[in-house]
């Protein structure tokens, strides 16, 4: 470890490694590794990657913000009948304050995706709280019985700030962390839309009791958009001061790799070029699929947690909100748990695999659980089911990654959030229907065998993975893999 100035003038600890290979890439042969780290070693810089403390500042702020974003996706539906009954609105309006962020991501991702690789992280996360910032602030003023569009344009403003949120936590773990740190790095950055969605399914039901008084309803209602507003505002104001674009040097051969073909005219790739190359890819085609599959499904579940709980449960809606709680919750502490493993081992394909088809047998077990009659149990069965779905998310990001290297991560897991909306809002949708004509076990059986589906084609992906083969020989780091 060594001291170095920052921009500001402050002594800044930084973190110096030579690296080794750890890679697990199978398409490399071993001898040929060997042959091209030795001969790369040798050209190594003398002081290594260095990695800088203010690494982890920029990655905590930027949990902080997912998370305020985030909370206000499900801050409507986890509250369904009370928002119904206050609004006088069929329940139907209340599940597209939900589908709406999945709707307006779609469209916009490819430009939200081009964007990014053209401005940078400083200036695309900046947007992106503006417009969460302002979103909060509208719904403060929805607060009326004839006043639910005021709210549904505002949750619009919130949902179209997620396109300059949810490509970000692979794109700033590349950027900001050393090769044996990314794929942690990933999974904090996710564990901040984790968070959010987290609170957001706690404090609506605390906040904003059922009570009989729609009067004392609005007020509570008000309490809740102002807190969120106020938070969202504070965020902005320290977003602005600390959140940077890059670190001075680049933190891992693979990076030092990427920005010299960024910043190589005669080797830059254009955007519809590397659109195209990511779409002719067909493991990354596959893991589209399965990705939008898993992620779809907990996007479905989420939205429609509220009827399902009540159904078997009736006047238990902070109940509700604490299982959903308890689904994010686990999967928060399965991103950290995969992303330890993915550093660790490197083993993308077999973690993978193995959380997607622990996801398929947790949702059967919810399935099946629910009408018990103890309440306890819902909320250890939905606790195992989420720490593998949600644990699954920044799993998904770096082998998407891995499949798609030298492509822009924000482009790859870009594309991956678009699959999981457009999954997300025809589960939804079918869930519901099925739901509210044939029941609950309908239903969560239809997304059981749609996660079967999803582990097949996982399953049949192959592990290429080639950003950890550029670890190994980077032609323009000259050095091996990780620290």
């Amino acid at each position: 470890m060594d001291l170095k100035h920052s921009a500001s003038g402050a002594v800044e600890s930084t973190e110096t490694y030579i690296v080794t290979s750890k890679s697990t890439d199978m398409i490399t042969p071993k001898d040929k590794e060997g042959k091209a780290a030795k001969a790369t070693a040798a050209n190594a810089p003398a002081e290594g990657y260095k990695v800088y403390a203010r690494r982890w500042a920029v990655l905590i702020l930027f949990v902080f913000y997912s998370s305020s974003n985030a909370m206000q996706w499900i801050q409507y539906t986890i509250i369904n009948n009370i928002i119904t009954r206050y609004y006088g609105i069929s329940d139907k309006w209340v599940d597209w304050t939900s589908m709406i962020y999945m709707i307006l991501y779609i469209p916009l991702i490819f430009p939200g995706s081009w964007f990014l690789d053209k401005v940078g992280l400083r200036i695309t996360a900046l947007v992106g709280i503006v417009g969460t910032c302002v979103g909060a602030w509208i719904k403060v003023f929805s607060v009326d019985p004839s006043l639910f569009y005021v709210g549904f344009i505002g949750q619009a403003i919130v949902a179209l700030a997620q396109v300059c949120i949810l490509s970000l936590p692979a794109r700033l773990a590349a950027v900001w962390f050393g090769p044996d740190q990314v794929s942690s790095a990933t999974s904090v950055g996710v564990f901040g839309n984790q968070l959010g969605v987290a609170v957001g399914f706690v404090l609506p039901p605390m906040l904003v009791p059922n009570s009989p008084d729609l009067e004392t309803v609005g007020r509570d209602l008000q309490m809740m958009f102002y807190l969120v507003a106020g938070l969202t505002t504070i965020l902005l104001v320290l977003m602005v001061i600390f959140f940077q674009d890059r670190p001075p040097t680049p933190p891992s051969a693979a990076q030092e790799e990427a920005q010299r073909l960024e910043n190589s005219e005669a080797e830059q790739v254009s955007f519809m070029q590397s659109l195209k190359n990511l779409m002719t890819n067909r493991n990354f085609i596959f893991l589209l699929l399965s990705y939008g599959i898993n992620v779809g499904v907990f996007y479905a579940i989420s939205t429609l947690l509220n009827p399902v709980v009540l159904k078997y449960y009736p006047g238990h809606e902070v109940d509700a909100g604490r299982i959903g709680l308890s689904i994010v919750l686990a999967g928060m502490l399965g991103s950290v748990v995969s992303g330890i493993v993915l550093d660790k081992t490197h083993k993308f394909k077999e973690t993978t695999l193995a959380v997607y088809a622990l996801s398929m047998v947790g949702m059967w077990i919810f399935t099946f659980t629910l009408d018990t009659g103890h309440i306890a149990v819902v909320y250890l069965t939905a606790s195992l089911l989420g720490f593998f779905m949600t644990g699954y998310l920044p799993v998904g990001f770096e082998f998407g990654a891995e499949l798609t290297f030298p492509e822009p991560e924000g482009t790859s897991s870009g594309l991956l959030n678009a699959s999981a909306q457009t999954f997300g809002i025809c589960f939804t949708l079918f869930y519901s229907e099925l739901f509210t004509t044939f029941g609950d076990i309908a239903a969560n059986i239809t997304m059981a065998v749609m996660l079967i589906v999803g582990t097949i084609i996982t399953a049949t992906t192959q592990s290429d993975l080639r950003r950890q083969n550029a670890q190994v020989t980077s032609p323009a780091a000259g050095v091996a893999a990780n620290p």
